[in-house]
């Protein structure tokens, strides 16, 4: 039986938030307009196109500071559209699931493909390209590798190097290439080496991917972890990171927000808590998960040193571990009503969902009153009924029935592919 080398492709979208823009606004990309996207609450620069990170603008700057050159450059910002970036990128994970029976969606515009067994990996990545190009017009840059490591690593040559075209191949090259080639990257270049272990690698004389990979996995593990062995072993061309096909449910799920403007009533509060807890247990439920730990927190803005700060938490463990919105938002409200204090500006608020399980085990409470299966066809009920008329449709009621915490979007584009009074059309 023959034994293929594994190819591992992963697939990015080039600046994908901005792209998303440009789609739906051509005299953007003919005017070579210089683009950003702005985080919640238009606070910093999360998303550049070419022509920002040509301008040296940086990531996680602060638009307010940018005023003067976004003037000067004719700068275009955008609010997060967060219900277009996930529209676009579900159509662009429709698209490339179709070049592959195995596929794991990475983050919102990247996945990896397994490519092993396909004898036209050029030609596949190539028409991966076209098909997404013409039908969603995102740019896609494809990395290929027998690991997930290498495949990364691939993707990062593909996107910076114009005579790759978009497509870098590992398997492609000869042992003396694929030297060459990592000779040439920088260590921080591989996925999972952050700055700090950057500044550590340079300083023991590593500072090329190509020293890296030819360090010893045993003293590397015992001087960073059993991390930097297997990222060694990726570069290798051993597999030590699997392909997820489906994604391991979270053990933590984590729901909240700042406020456009400071929040001082505890109603107001209240409404953002139960916002966030439909948030927080519709994901539970989503992964067919039940929780038994509830954390509220409330939080003043602690940049502003000239106002008082108070920033409290509480834990409340459920009787019974569970994924009912209107139960978990109960406790929310209870935990709230401990820790609010009046006299304070508060600008953000969330809750956390812990001592997270499977939902058909559940330790009962011996005292407490048990499930009916009432509450399961509820929320059974409330989650069909948003996906199919969007998400909001049915809600608890105390969620965004006052929305003064609302965040401020001064620049935010249309709903283009999810909104019929705002879907694009051609003038």
């Amino acid at each position: 039986m023959q034994k293929w080398r594994r190819n591992i492709a992963l697939i990015d979208a080039n600046n994908f938030y901005c792209r998303c823009q440009q789609i739906f606004r051509p005299d953007l990309e003919r005017d070579k307009k210089v683009i950003v996207v702005l985080s919640n609450n238009d606070g910093c620069v999360v998303a550049r196109s070419a022509e920002a990170k040509t301008l040296g603008i940086k990531m996680g700057a602060p638009w307010f500071e940018l005023k003067e050159l976004a003037s000067k450059h004719g700068i275009v910002a955008f609010s997060s559209n967060y219900a277009l970036y996930a529209d676009m990128s579900n159509r662009l994970m429709s698209i490339l699931g179709t070049f592959s029976p195995i596929q794991e969606v990475y983050s919102i515009d990247e996945c990896f493909l397994d490519l092993t067994g396909f004898t036209d990996i050029k030609e596949r990545a190539y028409a991966m390209r076209a098909q997404v190009s013409k039908w969603t017009g995102l740019v896609v840059c494809v990395g290929v590798g027998p690991t997930k490591t290498l495949a990364k690593l691939a993707n990062h040559v593909a996107k910076k190097h114009p005579k790759s075209k978009g497509v870098f191949n590992f398997n492609a090259l000869s042992a003396a290439q694929e030297s060459n080639v990592l000779s040439h990257l920088e260590v921080g270049d591989v996925w999972g080496i952050g700055r700090r272990q950057s500044v550590k690698l340079y300083a023991m004389g590593i500072e090329t991917v190509l020293q890296l990979r030819d360090a010893d996995p045993a003293s590397m593990r015992a001087k960073f972890g059993v991390v930097m062995e297997k990222t060694i072993r990726e570069l290798r061309g051993e597999e030590c990171i699997g392909i997820e096909e489906v994604a391991p449910a979270k053990q933590q799920i984590v729901s909240s927000r700042s406020f456009g403007n400071p929040v001082v009533l505890i109603a107001d509060l209240a409404d953002a808590i139960a916002h966030f807890v439909t948030n927080a247990a519709g994901k539970l439920r989503a992964q067919n998960s039940i929780a038994g730990l509830l954390q509220v927190f409330i939080m003043t803005d602690r940049f502003r040193e000239d106002r008082p700060q108070y920033n409290p938490t509480v834990a409340i463990p459920l009787p019974v571990a569970t994924a009912d919105t209107m139960k978990i938002a109960g406790y929310a409200m209870q935990g709230l009503q401990q820790i609010f204090k009046e006299g304070f500006q508060y600008k953000k608020a969330g809750v956390i969902l812990g001592d997270i399980g499977p939902e058909h085990i559940i330790q009962t409470d011996l005292f407490a009153a048990q499930e009916d299966g009432c509450s399961a066809s509820i929320m059974a009920t409330m989650d069909e009924i948003n996906a199919k008329y969007g998400r909001g449709t049915l809600k608890i009621s105390n969620d965004g029935a006052r929305n003064a915490w609302g965040m401020r979007a001064d620049n935010k584009s249309p709903h283009y592919t999810t909104n019929w009074d705002e879907i694009a059309t051609c003038k």
